[in-house]
């Protein structure tokens, strides 16, 4: 390599490099570059151009410009405006700086030019080769940039000297002035021919990219034009037709699936459901179905929820203002609150509330709501019968629609409310499904958080959903039903609690309803216990308020017909208004009697005393049973004769007596059935005394099965059977030993005046009970 030194006028660039063969227009305006300039077009027009490091220096030093730069030939200068000089400079050599020669006008640098002999070791067709593959590159280039001006790539193609090919596709690439300045410090055309090969490979792949993005954009810009102009098209075409309804329907319920709180699962479904209804005629049937199913998933609280109470202290002044008594219930309530307010979220109980009817089970769950400050929502269940009616109609079918649980859902707004399942002991099935299989879904908190009814298509969210039921009896329940369920027994009220709900709930209700106040009617508090236990025969205050609502209506046509100022209902003019007594409770008797004793029975009105009556005769050892009883007890009869029979060598009884005895056991009020495993103890104590002409405690009264073995097994309705003993002025009653828990549970107003004896065997039974 040769190396010439020069001293040249420098020429500083900001931003701006000038490479070998390059034409470039300069715009300078400052005194030193402008000076440079003239001085060259003194001489021999030829300048050094090179790059600031700094662009913002206006008298740059030799440190402060690049080493590398460009012997260049000014061929045009013209003065514009402002002192502006434009400059045409075409680049010639590459150079370096050595030094820096600061005259009073200009800056003048001595530079040597760099001679390159690194392809000088190449052999002809590696030189070739290289050209034919930069050649290529450059060609790719131009298509991919749609720069492809025939007369570059002419002059491209034809030149045959690598050094000059390198330096020219260098000038005629899209490069920022870095890129340039890195090339201009390759003196090697090796180097060079390398660097801008990778250059040139990259900036194609990067217009790769950037075209296919364009071309996405441009295909999804045409794909929203041609659906506005087919959409204009077809709203033209609609309202030649007359049918703008269902265009303008369709906008509506797009602008109402924007503003819904749902997942984008459920949004998709829905706008879906509408593209299909906009191409739907408004004149045809399926377009009413279409509408029906949007609105439905429009209208359901996908992801709306309501704020809930946590307040205990509230929520427990409320349950209790609403209703007397009630305190297993509101104590679940009460816990559910608690464990929610430390945990943020419990998880909702499934509470199934069974009691006789008439004891608030549907009431209380209103309340509860009213507590926890929920939306409310009541599904009653009684005689459905249909899966369907849970789970919901498939939209193929005529009349479809979505199941109750949904429904009441829909209704509720909201995805967290109460939901009341009434009366979930009385669903059927028959040949169009199960339905207490259905709302085995519904009621598992496993599985509800995906909830799919037939009709809606999407899961829905049954999770946050706080379920109650209702119920008379669990035994009608399928055991996998109630196996998802909390269990409260709501029991029969007292007499007392009745007085209590009578006074402060149904007395004011019925005197608000009637349009009377209480300054115009009163009930005493006699009269309304003569109501009580004269005119109600229940367990629950069904028929209580009925008969104050009675009594509200005759005294308001009293009051219109007469002109009182104010009625007074008391026990000695209640018959007025309610006519002679209904109901007279069956007293113990006075004396003890030999073959009658005193049981107790639960019903579905509350507790009941039986007294069964046993007659011995002559005959041939035959046993009568009447009083229309069940199955149970006819087998509880039998194994009482049989337990008697084993132990007659006790009671001094002959052997042949049975065989030349009858025996007739009878209950009264034959016309109402009776059925139940509580009865055992009373009918073999009855038949006992009858065969032994023993005396019975005629204030005793008893409940409990009986075995072979003579022993006493436990049973259910403890609570409405002490209550019937008491109505009964019995003073002790015999409760089988293993349900001591279940006295130990009543309120100590049940217990009160009344005696409990816990038996385990008969012999105990017999002890307590029989005069010897």
């Amino acid at each position: 390599m040769e190396n010439f030194k020069r001293n040249i006028p420098v020429v500083a660039l900001r931003n701006l490099t000038v490479l070998p063969g390059m034409m470039i227009h300069l715009d300078i305006n400052r005194d030193i570059t402008i000076k440079a300039v003239e001085a060259a077009m003194l001489g021999d027009q030829m300048v050094f151009a090179v790059t600031q490091k700094d662009e913002d220096i206006e008298l740059p030093k030799k440190d402060e410009l690049e080493e590398m730069g460009t012997i260049s030939l000014v061929k045009q200068v013209i003065r514009l405006s402002d002192g502006v000089l434009r400059v045409m400079v075409v680049g010639v050599e590459r150079a370096q700086l050595l030094e820096y020669i600061e005259d009073v006008e200009y800056i003048n640098g001595q530079v040597q030019c760099l001679q390159d002999d690194s392809l000088d070791v190449l052999s002809e067709l590696e030189k070739k080769a290289m050209m034919a593959h930069l050649k290529e590159l450059f060609q790719l280039y131009c298509i991919e940039t749609n720069k492809s001006e025939t007369k570059i790539l002419k002059k491209i193609t034809e030149i045959q000297n690598l050094t000059k090919l390198v330096d020219e596709v260098a000038i005629n690439i899209l490069m920022d002035y870095k890129d340039q300045h890195k090339i201009m410090n390759l003196i090697y055309a090796a180097d060079r021919f390398e660097f801008i090969c990778i250059l040139i490979t990259e900036e194609i792949e990067l217009f790769k990219y950037r075209k296919e993005i364009q071309s996405k954009v441009k295909e999804k810009v045409d794909k929203n034009q041609k659906e506005y102009l087919l959409r204009e098209q077809l709203k033209v075409i609609r309202e030649e037709l007359g049918e703008t309804n269902t265009l303008s329907e369709a906008e509506e319920y797009l602008e109402r699936a924007k503003k819904l709180k749902a997942s984008d699962e459920v949004k998709d479904k829905i706008k879906q459901e509408i593209n299909r209804f906009k191409s739907i005629a408004s004149s045809s049937a399926e377009s009413a179905v279409s509408r029906g199913y949007i609105e439905t998933l429009l209208d359901l609280p996908w992801d709306k929820s309501k704020r809930d109470s946590n307040d205990l202290k509230n929520a427990k002044k409320i349950m209790n203002s609403e209703h007397y008594g009630l305190t297993k219930v509101k104590d679940r309530i009460l816990d559910f609150l608690a464990v929610r307010s430390l945990t943020g979220k419990g998880d909702s109980p499934i509470i199934c509330l069974v009691g006789p009817p008439g004891t608030g089970k549907t009431s209380i769950a209103k309340s509860v709501a009213n507590a926890l400050n929920k939306e409310y929502t009541r599904i009653s269940l009684g005689g459905v019968r249909d899966e369907a009616e849970i789970r919901g109609h498939r939209k193929t079918y005529v009349g479809a629609m979505p199941g109750r649980i949904v429904t009441a859902l829909k209704s509720a707004g909201v995805k967290n409310p109460l939901m009341l399942l009434d009366e979930i002991d009385k669903v059927s099935s028959d040949y169009k499904g199960d339905t207490s299989s259905a709302l085995l879904e519904v009621l598992d908190g496993e599985q509800n958080s995906k909830f799919v009814d037939h009709y809606v298509e999407v899961p829905v969210d049954l999770s946050e959903v706080l379920f109650f039921a209702t119920a008379n009896s669990v035994e009608t329940i399928p055991k996998p039903l109630l196996d998802r369920m909390e269990v409260i027994q709501v029991s029969s009220y007292t007499e007392n609690e009745k007085l209590h709900i009578a006074k402060e709930h149904l007395v004011p209700k019925q005197i608000k309803r009637n349009g009377l106040s209480r300054k115009q009617m009163s009930i005493s508090s006699k009269a309304l216990e003569q109501i009580i236990l004269g005119y109600t025969k229940e367990a629950g205050v069904r028929n209580l308020e009925r008969r104050i609502g009675e009594i509200c209506r005759k005294a308001a046509r009293e009051i219109i017909e007469e002109d009182k100022k104010q009625i007074r209902i008391n026990e000695n003019n209640l018959n007025k208004y309610l006519g002679n007594v209904k109901y007279t409770v069956d007293f113990a008797n006075e004396v003890d009697e030999v073959g009658i004793a005193r049981g107790l029975a639960w019903t579905s009105v509350g507790g009941d005393t039986l007294q069964i009556e046993v007659n011995i005769m002559p005959g041939k050892g035959k046993m009568e049973l009447t009083g229309q009883l069940g199955d149970v007890m006819k087998e509880s009869a039998k194994a009482g004769i049989s337990y008697i029979r084993s132990v007659s060598d006790r009671f001094s009884i002959q052997p042949e007596f049975f065989e030349k005895h009858d025996m007739h056991v009878h209950i009264p009020e034959g016309a109402v059935p009776k059925d139940g495993p509580s009865a055992g103890i009373t009918m073999a104590t009855a038949m006992l005394s009858a065969i032994t002409n023993a005396k019975v405690k005629a204030d005793v009264a008893m409940t409990g099965e009986i075995t072979l073995r003579g022993r006493v097994l436990p049973i259910g309705g403890l609570k409405e059977k002490i209550l019937a003993a008491k109505a009964a002025k019995i003073n002790t009653v015999l409760v089988p030993a293993k349900n001591k828990k279940d006295v130990e549970e009543l309120e100590e107003e049940i217990l009160e005046n009344i005696q409990i004896k816990y038996v385990e065997t008969m012999d105990q039974v017999i002890s307590s009970v029989m005069i010897q």
